[in-house]
C-alpha cells in the first residue's frame, strides 16, 4: 500500500480522457476558485490548460471566458 500525507496536492498530467499521476496526493486545487477537489470527485479539467475545476459551471466559465 502506498502511504503520503493525506493532505498534500497531488500534481496530475490531465489528458482528454483521463489524467496521470505525476506524483502523489489525495487532492488538486481547482485553477478558478481555489476549492480542493478530492481525486476520487474529479469530473471537470481542461488538458489544453492543464487546469482543475470543482463543478461543470466553472469548467464552462473558465473555458469560454477570454
Amino acid at each position: 500500500m502506498l502511504m503520503f500525507n493525506r493532505s498534500q496536492p497531488a500534481r496530475l498530467h490531465y489528458m482528454a480522457n483521463g489524467y496521470r499521476v505525476l506524483s502523489q496526493g489525495d487532492h488538486v486545487v481547482c485553477a478558478v476558485s481555489g476549492e480542493k477537489i478530492p481525486l476520487d470527485a474529479l469530473r471537470y479539467w481542461s488538458n489544453a490548460r492543464q487546469e482543475a475545476y470543482a463543478t461543470a459551471e466553472i469548467a464552462t466559465r473558465a473555458m469560454t471566458a477570454k
